[in-house]
């Protein structure tokens, strides 16, 4: 039986202004048009939901407004009887209630199938027996109605009627039964099934299987009702003749249809043949539907389902990969991503394959993402060649035509590859360090020219690689002294300038120059500036000299370390003195070079300390005499560096092998494990015993999620005084989008309070969906309200608003300000994860800062990173082993996502101070929106005073 709390109304129409007496209501219904009328019914159903029922208005909406045949009019008086009062004080339906019965009764016999139609929707939406039960005759003979709008509907109020007041029909099974046998009309079918798949599952079964052969030619509508009545059916008898009516289900044409046919077959069996055709279905729906929502909803299924069946869908992993023909980025990452853990060795070469094939497409293709797609095809690249070795060597030529790509990340990325690549197989190094060094003077980045020179300094092996690298140097650097050879061009750019000017009407001591107020003045050798290499042309110099001429001497420092490198593994490999001697000197000539070049005018910005002390000691290293024996600067160079590497890709590989050890669920049985055999559960009665865990679930209560009271104690919110008149509180429960306030609200006065409202506002991303009805309290009685509340964006809002009541007839409103809610933002933040790559890129994009300065009472650096984590749920970038060890200074990177896809970065940077102990610092907040960065900095002041326990 249905509450009357359980019923919902809708408000069809709000007017703010002043509402009519019911006279004025009273004679407009009497004398108005039917415009008016219509109007005038409007501001009574407000009225009526409102509070204000005007009792003495029915009688003159059943003489005026009742015989009417305008059909606006006759849907507003429907709303009416929904919701205006139906009994008297005694309980009683009111005698002028016969009336409307008649009405509707003549309405339900009325020609017009649309009245018919339109009036059993409504009787779908009454609660009342003695409203209902002169009208259920009339209501079971419009199932015989010639047209099928009154049928479809008339089978659905049948159901309504049922469902609520069970006695008011009680053949409704049998008839419908009887009714769906008979029927012709897809959509009154449909509905008579539903009715059955309810109120008589038997009845339902016995139908559906005597029609298993035909479901394929259904409508859609009736597709889909027959596949949840087969889901919630799965576990009877006829659960194999169920996967084969569902698995001719996943070749319909509609795409929901073969959806929900695939949805269901995995649960009805987990064989691998239906599992790989259920999986083909979902993929078909994919690829045909154009709303990229849809292609992310069924991603995530298709992940689910890898997860649970592991190698079972490994051969459509090439069809997976045809979603990448979709434009949205994120599509194609969430694809890329399951078919990257879909590859194994069977299909690893196709793979690459198609995705060497996308990359080379994205040269020619030009949309707004195609960099950020490049980049993604290089990643995931490089990561199916780390794992497959027999692709790495096909891969790793492709990949090094982009280390010319004008895009930096999609080149680093690239850089970063082959420098894995050329450490984890050996056998490849000679190949791939000649193809670098011929890829030497196509590179324009200077990020990737560190890389590859820290890649040839490294993984040279023999004298002649040695020479051929100096030679690939030479020419990207070109003529040595650099300084020199830049101000002979100079000067001979200066005479040829010069001569070019003979002949012409200016002084032969200076040349003319506009300013920029438009004036002339004459430029002389002693009044112009020396020329800086920021104006410079570099446009015709060799790569690496034009990144030394702009200023990059952090390459040019990387630069002197592979010379270095290059000399003393020279060294130790060749006893030929006067090449390695050679060598020797070309290497300290270019670093010395590079040293002046950052000391003069010619580069656009000077040398860096680190970078001179950088060259300086390379120089120092090789100005050793050749023949003296090798020390632990040797060491240093060739042997600790690529340690330190070969260190990171092994820890890199064992962190992502304990990752994938927890992601896949090993399910281990033990020796004494109960084994369950469900062809032995049945009962008497023939019907199949669910599974046992469930059983065992519902019998300990383990599968119910239960509310804990403490936890709800803990979120009370008090929201008036004790010596208010009414005392309220409220439990605020966060859920996704949605806010639930459940408000206990208390009379504390010995009268009774009567129109009782709680009006909430809100400030901030947040919606009140609905508005708060008025309640009577008797005296110190207590009565509990609910409010849901949208919310929009991760900021902080406020909830805040008032209470009014009236103490009795004639009395003045009496309004007490209710406390306000504020909202925690860390309800909507959870701990996210992303690559250093992707973090520096948004660091720079965002432009939302905010800045807080560290003031704790903590005193130690991994403690209070600990504190702000666990206050701002965010999870720390930064890895265990560069925060390991004692020391005074800390910096780490923190990451978190919200619940809407915002993104949240922050940076700690800390300081303990020798003297006092203290620890300083900042902590710098970056978002895109300015509610984020604003809240989390908010949250890090407030988290500052609490000091946690210490470990």
């Amino acid at each position: 039986m249905a509450s009357a709390d359980a019923n919902a109304f809708t408000i069809v129409f709000d007017d703010s202004g002043e509402m009519p007496s019911a006279q004025e209501l009273r004679q407009s219904l009497e004398k108005g048009s039917d415009d008016l009328k219509i109007d005038t019914l409007r501001k009574i159903i407000v009225a009526t939901l409102n509070g204000n029922a005007q009792p003495t208005l029915l009688m003159p909406i059943i003489q005026f407004v009742l015989p009417s045949k305008n059909k606006a009019l006759k849907k507003l008086l429907h709303f009416y009887w929904e919701v205006c009062p139906k009994y008297d004080d005694n309980g009683k339906l009111k005698q002028e209630m016969i009336l409307v019965i008649n009405a509707i009764r003549n309405d339900l016999q009325h020609p017009n199938e649309y009245i018919r139609g339109a009036t059993l929707r409504f009787l779908q939406k009454v609660k009342d027996a003695e409203l209902l039960e002169p009208l259920v005759p009339t209501c079971r003979a419009c199932l015989e109605h010639r047209h099928s709008y009154v049928r479809k509907n008339a089978i659905l109020a049948v159901f309504t009627i049922y469902q609520t007041f069970e006695h008011l029909v009680p053949d409704a099974p049998e008839l419908v039964h009887t009714f769906l046998a008979a029927e012709s009309d897809n959509t009154c079918k449909r509905n008579a099934f539903i009715f059955l798949s309810h109120c008589a599952p038997s009845r339902a079964q016995e139908w559906l299987l005597s029609v298993l052969e035909q479901v394929t030619g259904f409508d859609e509508l009736l597709q889909m009702a027959a596949i949840e009545f087969i889901r919630k059916d799965s576990k009877s008898d006829h659960r194999r003749k169920y996967v084969q009516c569902i698995s001719e289900l996943l070749s319909a044409s509609s795409t929901s249809v073969k959806y929900e046919a695939a949805m269901t077959l995995t649960g009805l069996t987990q064989n691998a043949v239906a599992v790989k055709a259920a999986a083909q279905g979902l993929v078909e729906v994919m690829l045909k539907e154009s709303d990229n929502n849809v292609k992310m909803i069924v991603l995530d299924r298709l992940d689910a389902l890898r997860r649970k069946h592991e190698h079972v869908l490994d051969a459509l992993v090439m069809d997976v990969l045809r979603v990448l023909q979709a434009p949205d980025i994120d599509v194609r990452r969430r694809a890329i991503g399951i078919a990257l853990s879909m590859v194994s060795t069977r299909n690893a070469d196709e793979v690459v394959t198609f995705l060497n094939k996308q990359l080379v497409r994205t040269l020619d293709q030009d949309y707004e993402k195609n960099l950020e797609y490049r980049q993604l095809l290089i990643q995931s690249i490089h990561a199916l060649a780390v794992r497959f070795s027999d692709v790495a060597g096909s891969v790793v030529t492709a990949l090094m035509e982009f280390l010319a790509d004008a895009n930096s990340p999609s080149a680093a990325d690239a850089i970063a590859f082959v420098r894995e690549v050329v450490e984890k197989f050996p056998h490849m190094r000679a190949h791939v360090i000649e193809r670098l060094l011929s890829a030497f003077p196509t590179i324009k980045s200077g990020k990737v020219f560190r890389g590859a020179l820290w890649i040839v300094g490294e993984y040279c092996a023999d004298a002649h690689e040695i020479q051929d690298a100096f030679v690939k140097v030479r020419a990207v650097l070109g003529e040595v002294p650099i300084l020199a050879a830049e101000q002979r061009a100079l000067e001979e750019s200066g005479t040829a300038d010069e001569s070019a000017a003979e002949g012409s009407s200016k002084p032969k001591g200076g040349t003319t120059k506009v300013l920029a107020d438009g004036t002339y003045v004459t430029e002389t050798a002693y009044s112009a500036a020396p020329t800086t290499g920021l104006g410079k042309d570099t446009s015709g110099k060799p790569p690496l000299r034009a990144l030394l001429l702009g200023g990059d001497f952090y390459t040019g420092a990387v630069l002197a370390a592979t010379l270095a490198k290059l000399v003393l593994r020279h060294r130790a490999l060749s006893s030929a003195g006067q090449t390695h001697n050679a060598l020797r000197a070309e290497a300290m000539l270019i670093m010395t070079s590079t040293v002046r070049l950052g000391q003069s005018t010619f580069a656009s910005a000077p040398i860096d300390e680190d970078a001179s002390e950088r060259i300086v000691q390379c120089i120092q290293t090789l100005a050793l005499t050749p023949d003296a024996p090798a020390t632990s600067i040797d060491a240093i160079f060739l042997k600790d560096t690529k340690a330190a590497y070969a260190k990171m890709v092994a820890t890199e590989e064992r962190k992502a092998k304990e990752k994938k050890e927890k992601e896949s669920k090993e399910s281990q049985v033990q020796v004494d494990d109960l084994l369950s055999f469900r062809q032995f559960a049945k009962k008497a009665g023939g019907d199949v015993v669910e599974d046992i865990e469930e059983d065992l679930g519902r019998a300990t209560g383990a599968g119910e999620v239960k509310e804990d009271l403490l936890s709800n104690l803990s979120r009370v919110v008090q929201l008036t005084g004790f010596s208010d008149p009414v005392y309220a509180e409220a439990i605020v429960k966060v859920h996704n989008f949605d806010i639930l306030l459940d408000v206990l609200i208390v009379n504390q006065t010995p009268q009774t309070l009567q129109n009782l409202c709680i009006e909430f506002a809100t400030l901030g991303d947040l919606k009140l969906v609905e508005r708060m009805g008025t309640h009577t309290l008797a005296p110190h009685g207590f009565h509990s309200v609910k409010a849901t509340i949208k919310v929009a964006s991760t900021e902080t809002g406020v909830i805040f608003g008032n209470i009014i009541w009236e103490n009795g007839p004639g009395t003045a409103e009496t309004c007490v300000i209710l406390n306000d809610i504020h909202i925690d933002i860390m309800d909507y933040i959870k701990p996210a994860t992303c690559t250093e790559t992707q973090f520096r890129s948004m660091w720079t994009e965002f432009e939302w800062e905010n800045r807080v300065n560290v003031v704790t009472t903590i005193t130690d650096l991994r403690q209070y990173l600990a504190h702000i984590m666990k206050c701002t749920n965010m999870n720390c970038l930064t890895p265990d082993a560069a925060l390991e060890g004692e020391c005074d200074f800390l910096s780490a990177n923190l990451y978190a996502r919200s619940l809407f896809g915002e993104d949240a970065l922050a940076n700690l940077s800390l300081e303990r101070m020798a003297e006092t102990g203290a620890v300083t610092g900042y902590v710098r907040i970056r978002s895109k929106t300015q509610g984020i960065a604003l809240s989390l900095g908010d949250k890090i002041t407030l988290a500052q005073k609490e000091v946690p326990p210490a470990a």
